[in-house]
């Protein structure tokens, strides 16, 4: 199946500035994907554990580096489970609390 949506993959990273407050800084990098629907079970399984899974996609494996994050236009997205399938992977993520 042919990757025909872009979505970015989110890479948080914590430092420190001039007075030590730790500051988060994001990464963004593109990559082609497929969405997939989050099914039923998983939701509500999903929902019992308090997540609320909203979205899936899929990209090459090889594309992914443990990012935290991905993001759908404006919309970010906290991955809360991987699914390895040979050389894909899919994503499933909830929709963070603060877009941005």
């Amino acid at each position: 199946m042919r990757h025909n949506q872009i979505i970015k993959l989110v890479a948080v990273s914590i430092t420190a500035d001039a007075i030590g407050n730790q500051v988060e800084s994001l990464s963004e990098r593109e990559v082609f994907a497929n969405e997939y629907s989050v099914s039923s079970s998983e939701f509500y399984n999903a929902a019992a554990a308090g997540i609320r899974a909203s979205k899936a996609f899929e990209i090459y494996a090889a594309e992914y580096q443990a990012e935290d994050r991905f993001k759908v236009g404006t919309v970010t997205y906290r991955i809360v489970r991987t699914q390895g399938k040979g050389e894909k992977i899919i994503l499933v993520g909830e929709r963070a609390a603060a877009d941005g």
